[in-house]
């Protein structure tokens, strides 16, 4: 028998699986047309356009990065921002689409050997996280914390969306180490309006959306509501069951908002949502650097792709020729994508099973796949005081997340190879399936008062609350599921976040201006025992002792101050320049898991360097760019330049060791402040309209990361390489590049048009591991979009990735499982994430 232990779960005949389920599609942010009140005061919607508008114009587009209204082309902060006339001429469904226009940004849905809706990382800049944990980049919803990166699923016509990249602690706080992300949300419409969006295209693709919306009490309380199903079939096949396809995707969501002005200085709006997504089995594609074959017959189950081979060490030092992969990761063998994935009565009786779940069986997953749910609930109020410039504002939230999961985690098909575990109600083949559940929840609280008179001086005074909550459980096996073995549900971790921020900003000249903000930040983090309580034999982590189900374990305080200072000088009226330095913390963790484990094992963890606390990460972070119109609006343009200092990084490391007493063979992951890295980079972009008909838009960037020093004990085991210096941040893509093409003329009747569009994405391919010996193809994507209406209804065709580009999302170093678990030790595979295929459609809109 082989025992696992990470910072989740503890589970027997496991390979590393994290418990901590992320999945997401797509978080909103904010930019908007013409001139509107800053985001938390809840700007005024209309219904958009039935055809997509062109994205340059006269207007300005004004962000909230600062909590107050500005134009985006004088805000000194790298920001791509988007309108909701951006998202439907773009045809953004997802998180995923929204990175591909986003320079800098990359999104990662791999983790554990699936690539679903339950675990998602949002990189920007490349600052990769350490684990599905950790996050370098927050989400928001009207300025509201978000403090899962899976919360956001879908995006149902939002108003705007803005990512800001950089370190944002001093007005976002918590988790904003790399940037954040915002969405802000429609506000009720003053006259009645509503629209009705349909979609349909190859492999059972839908889509369907109503929003309505209007005064309910004159211009005292109005009111917005959405409903959103979007559905798809999966690309991809599975070789081993007839019939089904993996990738399977269904989501519903729906939204309420209500806005109350009983005087027009006081605005209170609240907002509702909560989305559901029921999936089908994960498109993940299994590479294997070691066959697996039937011990009887010899057949072939799994070949052999590797291409090299590697001189690493065991944990032991001892000295071992490791076969794996050099260079790209290879497409996929004939026979893969293929998992065992029937929903048979020994799945269907091991999800019936409350043991160790935190998410009732009732609510889960009730076959291979994700089923989760999200709501969240925010109320936002804003008071003008008379005319002194005073505006008081409230931000008060709530998130509610849950996710159940099962996956093949071994990631082929087989039912030839016998099951060398013979407990009552075990298959009689050698299959893997394991079981991902998650909870959290968080509330949140924000006050603030804006000084802005008009004249010179505009100041920004605030404090903050977050209280978040997490507890997850995982487990699996080929045994009796839910009765032999099963990993219990993990002690629960809350995370209490203090915060009082300024904002104080000067106008020197009409030109030359200067900012200083900052937030002084309390992390206040607590470890509880697992809910059957917990006693340790040794004192060599924690004090010896009985613990009961659900106490504190253990915590600690963090505090820190975060300081950003901008000045910016106007070159013209139309061109502005600005250099800035901002510090950035993450947040540290803890590593409690392994104190499970054997007094011996224990002992072993310690000698090898692990403990509980990891301190915070660090980051010192210098920008200068330029932004600006010209030849009268017609081109819009912004380049940032940036440089910064990763310190105190959060790596994994992996130990494994033996229990003397048993034999049994332990593989403990943790975490630790084992890393130092140089971020540098260049983005860029710029619109241009070159005539009324015709609009471009480019955008790019150069994201270095330079390793300076990294301990990375399992790539070290797999490569042999102990020295990192030079080498780049995994799973980061190095230079992204998007470009969009849309000509529209009038056609026939006045006011009708035809357009025709298209968009090309690009990311390079990113690197499994720090070595940097094996990198995914680079992805490429070009999307196509024919469409004819007026205001009021319209219909389009789409092609989505015409050339049918299979450039792998993301990969990440895996495990290959056999009956002899004998090559768990060391990654030993690759688990790749399959993007969506060549896809037909037609959308139509009426807007009444």
């Amino acid at each position: 028998m082989l025992c696992f232990s990470n910072t989740f779960t503890r589970t027997c005949l496991a390979a590393s699986a994290s418990v901590l389920a992320i999945s997401a599609v797509t978080a909103p942010a904010f930019a908007q047309s013409a001139a509107v009140p800053v985001a938390d005061a809840t700007p005024q919607a209309t219904t958009p356009a039935a055809l997509p508008e062109p994205e340059v114009d006269s207007t300005e587009i004004l962000v909230t990065a600062r909590k107050r209204a500005e134009d985006i082309l004088k805000t000194p902060i790298s920001i791509t921002a988007l309108t909701s006339a951006d998202i439907q001429a773009r045809g953004i469904q997802s998180i995923t689409d929204l990175s591909a226009f986003t320079p800098s940004m990359k999104i990662v849905s791999t983790s554990s050997g699936r690539n679903d809706r339950s675990f998602q990382q949002v990189i920007i800049r490349g600052f990769t996280p350490s684990s599905a944990a950790a996050q370098t980049t927050s989400l928001f919803i009207d300025g509201v914390p978000v403090s899962t990166a899976t919360g956001i699923q879908t995006i149902t016509d939002p108003e705007r969306i803005e990512v800001l990249k950089g370190p944002q602690s001093a007005y976002f706080g918590r988790q904003t180490f790399a940037g954040a992300v915002n969405v802000v949300t429609k506000a009720p419409p003053k006259n009645f309006e509503g629209s009705a969006t349909g979609m349909i295209g190859t492999r059972n693709n839908r889509d369907v959306q109503l929003a309505i919306g209007g005064p309910i009490f004159g211009d005292v309380l109005g009111f917005r509501a959405t409903v959103q199903e979007t559905a798809k079939d999966g690309s991809y096949k599975n070789a081993g069951v007839p019939g089904q396809t993996l990738g399977d995707q269904r989501t519903r969501a729906g939204t309420l908002s209500l806005q109350f002005q009983p005087t027009h200085n006081l605005t209170f709006k609240a907002f509702g949502l909560l989305s559901e997504n029921n999936d089908g089995p994960n498109a993940t594609g299994f590479v294997s650097a070691y066959g697996v074959t039937n011990p009887t017959t010899g057949a072939v189950v799994v070949p052999n792709q590797s291409n090299c081979s590697l001189n690493g060490r065991t944990s032991a030092g001892v000295a071992v020729v490791n076969r794996y992969f050099c260079g790209t990761v290879p497409k996929l063998a004939s026979t893969a994508p293929s998992v065992n994935s029937a929903n048979d009565a020994f799945i269907t009786n091991f999800l019936a099973n409350p043991r160790g779940r935190v998410v009732d069986p009732k609510d889960g997953v009730q076959g291979y796949g994700l089923k989760s749910r999200y709501y969240h609930l925010h109320l936002n109020a804003d008071w003008e005081i008379g005319d002194t410039g005073i505006t008081l504002s409230s931000l008060t939230g709530y998130n509610n997340e849950r996710r159940s999961q099962l996956s093949d985690l071994d990631l082929y098909y087989d039912t030839t190879i016998a099951n060398p575990t013979t407990a009552a109600g075990a298959p009689a083949y050698f299959n893997y399936p394991y079981l991902v559940e998650a909870i959290s929840r968080d509330v949140s609280q924000e006050v603030r008062a804006s000084y802005e008179p008009g004249g010179p001086l505009h100041a920004t005074l605030g404090a903050s609350y977050l209280n978040a909550f997490f507890q997850g459980s995982g487990g699996g096996n080929n045994g009796a599921l839910g009765v032999s073995a099963f990993s219990l549900v993990s002690g629960a971790t809350r995370s209490k976040t203090y915060g009082v921020f300024f904002g104080l900003g000067y106008d020197i000249t009409s030109r030359l201006k200067i900012n200083f903000d900052g937030r002084y930040q309390q992390d206040h983090l607590i470890a509880y025992t697992k809910p059957d309580g917990l006693t340790l034999t040794t004192s060599e982590f924690a004090p010896a002792g009985v613990y009961a189900g659900g106490s504190v374990l253990t915590q600690d305080k963090y505090k820190n101050f975060m300081p950003r200072v901008i000045v910016n000088y106007d070159v013209t009226p139309e061109t502005m320049v600005y250099a800035s330095y901002s510090k950035g913390i993450n947040p540290g963790a803890f590593n409690t898991v392994f104190l499970s484990n054997p007094a011996a094992v224990q002992r072993a963890a310690a000698a090898a360097g692990l403990k509980i606390a990891v301190e915070p990460e660090k980051l010192d972070n210098y920008e200068v760019g330029i932004k600006g119109r010209l030849f009268d609006n017609i081109l819009r343009y912004s380049l940032s330049a940036y440089y910064g200092i990763w310190n105190n990084q959060i790596n994994g490391i992996t130990v494994a060791t033996t229990d003397p007493a048993t034999g049994l063979p332990y593989v403990i992951q943790s975490t630790d402040n084992t890393g130092k890295v140089r971020v540098s980079g260049l983005e860029a972009e710029l619109s241009a309209r070159a005539s009324s008909q015709l609009n471009f838009n480019l955008s790019g960037s150069i994201n270095d990361t330079h390793i300076l020093k990294l301990s990375s004990p399992t790539t070290s085991q797999l490569t042999g390489i102990t020295d990192f210096r030079g080498k780049e941040n995994p799973l980061t893509s190095k230079y992204s590049a998007s470009a969009s093409a849309q000509y529209t003329v009038p056609i026939g009747t006045e006011g009708v048009k035809a357009f025709g569009r298209a968009d090309f994405t690009y990311k390079s391919g990113v690197y499994t591991n720090a070595a940097n010996i094996l990198k995914t193809p680079d992805m490429k994507q070009v999307n196509l979009r024919l469409g004819v209406g007026d205001d009021r209804i319209s219909i389009e065709a789409f092609v989505n990735n015409v050339l049918n580009d299979k450039a792998y999302a993301s990969a990440i170093d895996f495990y290959t499982f056999d009956r002899s678990f004998s090559k768990l030790a060391i990654p030993s595979a690759v688990a790749v994430a399959l993007r969506d295929l060549r896809t037909f459609g037609l959308r139509g809109r009426y807007n009444f």
